[in-house]
């Protein structure tokens, strides 16, 4: 049996509790500390049932994804290890009945925070209840944990977006957490929004905003609670595992790729020339496994809550312009399948030319395509998703048209506190990341875990992305014609109407 590293020897015989082990970070979390920590003890996760499935069929059809593969193949006894329980961070006491919330108080180690709701275009009430108050009742459950270690709240690193320079700190905020949960428990939906424009200034989402109102809860409750706020930014397609390229949903950058990718994406406003914020979510989730070690060594406990800004190295990181145009190219190189248009959007800062390109390349071809649909009794969809990335894009452009300044000194200092080993299992920093074939597994990665396209199909795709071309160029064509057009028929009307004596004053003229 191979020795142990430091950081693998911290977690043998430990309990770990995840909450939101279900979403896209959780899943990889899980997968790690299975298969690089396997001497723990036990890996509670929580879930609760959803869409008509109870928490057992979730879990079973969540370890038949691919990213569980490896363990199943090389260490299938460590999934003996994980216990299921229901419950739901909604639910004072997270929903646990008594058995469940005694097993979980009476044993855990370490608690990895993830669950949140992360729809940017939420409802304050939801957010408020998900990502502040579910953190609060986290927070209430760890107060009754006699071998608590470490709790590691993840937050994001653009919740203090009013800051030009983001230290790896908690900054004040003049709204309470405790007053927004009491507004949240008694104000409905409809009344809460009327009001949330001006609460949330000058955060642009319901997001960030309980995410900075959450992180005041947690900050308050150290050093009485062994609390650890980690701030990933955009987190993206898997670097190297569990599978180069592993993502299972439409969030941030991704969706992105996959709209323009598929031609519904014609055009977005974005700064072209400012820096992305990417992490990709292997390198985080390193990160997060590697915090609770790093404050156990360390030799004086901090005087204020450590915090952990997990951010990409300031020399690997791409301009959206750079992502944009090696996007493209992937997008010719390996189309998807049933693209409903040529992939060859664009991004600008000029509102006036995105608003041309999104009436005349999104809205009127969606509009186009329902009415076909309509008149032959087929089911219409195209209005209803240009709408829903209509509304994505809105509010993506608040992170792609501003500079960000994030300080990770702490997060490298974990890095740098591990001896050679852990830094190869536990890889946290991007010095050494291929960015052109990262960018090429995230973009083949979406394509084959998000959308179900096997490499099998790209030739077909390829032929179809011929086929689109000329179509595409044909109604540009058709467009720009039909608007030439009716500017000649404009300006020979206004000729035709121009009365007599200016005409025979414009004759007599004389050069």
């Amino acid at each position: 049996m191979a020795q142990l590293t430091p950081v693998q020897e911290y977690y043998k015989g430990k309990t770990v509790f995840i909450t939101g082990a279900s979403g896209f970070m959780g899943k990889v979390l899980l997968e790690k500390l299975l298969y690089s920590c396997s001497e723990l003890k036990e890996v509670i996760i929580m879930m609760r049932p959803k869409r008509g499935k109870v928490p057992e069929s979730r879990l079973d059809e969540m370890f038949k994804i691919p990213i569980f593969q490896r363990i199943k193949e090389e260490k299938p006894e460590v999934l003996k290890k994980v216990t299921l329980v229901q419950g739901d961070v909604t639910f004072d006491t997270l929903g646990l009945n008594g058995d469940n919330l005694k097993l979980i108080t009476n044993n855990t180690n370490i608690v990895f925070h993830m669950a949140a709701t992360l729809k940017l275009e939420g409802n304050l009430k939801d957010a408020i209840d998900m990502n502040t108050t579910g953190t609060k009742r986290v927070l209430d459950i760890a107060k009754n944990m006699p071998n608590l270690e470490a709790l590691i709240h993840v937050s994001t690193a653009f919740c203090n977006c009013d800051q030009e320079v983001m230290y790896e700190k908690v900054y004040e905020f003049p709204h309470k957490p405790e007053d927004l949960i009491r507004l949240a428990e008694w104000m409905d939906v409809k009344m809460l929004d009327n009001i949330t424009p001006e609460l949330l200034k000058p955060h642009p989402n319901t997001y960030t905003y309980s995410k900075r109102l959450a992180e005041i809860l947690v900050r308050d409750h150290y050093p009485t609670l062994p609390v650890i706020i980690a701030r990933p930014s955009i987190v993206t397609p898997a670097h190297m595992e569990p599978l180069p390229g592993w993502v299972d949903n439409l969030n941030g950058p991704t969706g992105v790729m996959i709209g323009a990718g598929k031609g519904v994406i014609r055009s977005m406003i974005c700064n072209g020339e400012l820096k992305s914020e990417i992490i990709p979510v292997d390198i985080a989730v390193n990160g997060l496994i590697v915090l609770p070690y790093h404050n156990s060594q360390l030799a004086k406990k901090p005087d204020r809550v450590p915090v952990f800004n997990i951010t990409c190295s300031d020399n690997k990181k791409k301009t959206w312009k750079w992502i944009m145009d090696v996007g493209k190219q992937f997008a010719f190189d390996y189309p998807f399948e049933i693209g409903l248009w040529y992939p060859d959007g664009n991004m600008t800062t000029n509102k006036l030319y995105h608003w041309f390109c999104v009436i005349f390349f999104m809205w009127l071809p969606a509009y186009v395509i329902d009415f076909l649909l309509f008149i032959f009794r087929q089911k219409r969809f195209m209005v209803r998703v240009q709408t829903k990335i209509a509304t994505g894009l809105e509010l993506l452009q608040f992170f792609t048209t501003r500079a960000w300044d994030f300080k990770s000194d702490n997060f490298m200092r974990a890095f740098y506190g591990l001896n050679e080993k852990d830094r190869e299992i536990f890889k946290m920093n991007t010095d050494d990341l291929d960015e052109l074939e990262y960018m090429k597994h995230s973009f083949l990665g979406g394509r084959q875990y998000v959308m179900k396209e096997p490499p099998s199909s790209l030739p077909r795709s390829r032929s179809q992305l011929k086929f689109l071309y000329v179509l595409d160029r044909a109604c540009k064509i058709i467009i720009l014609g039909t608007l030439l057009y009716w500017v000649y028929l404009k300006l020979g009307l206004n000729t035709m109407n121009t009365p007599l004596s200016d005409a025979v004053t414009m004759q007599n003229i004389k050069p």
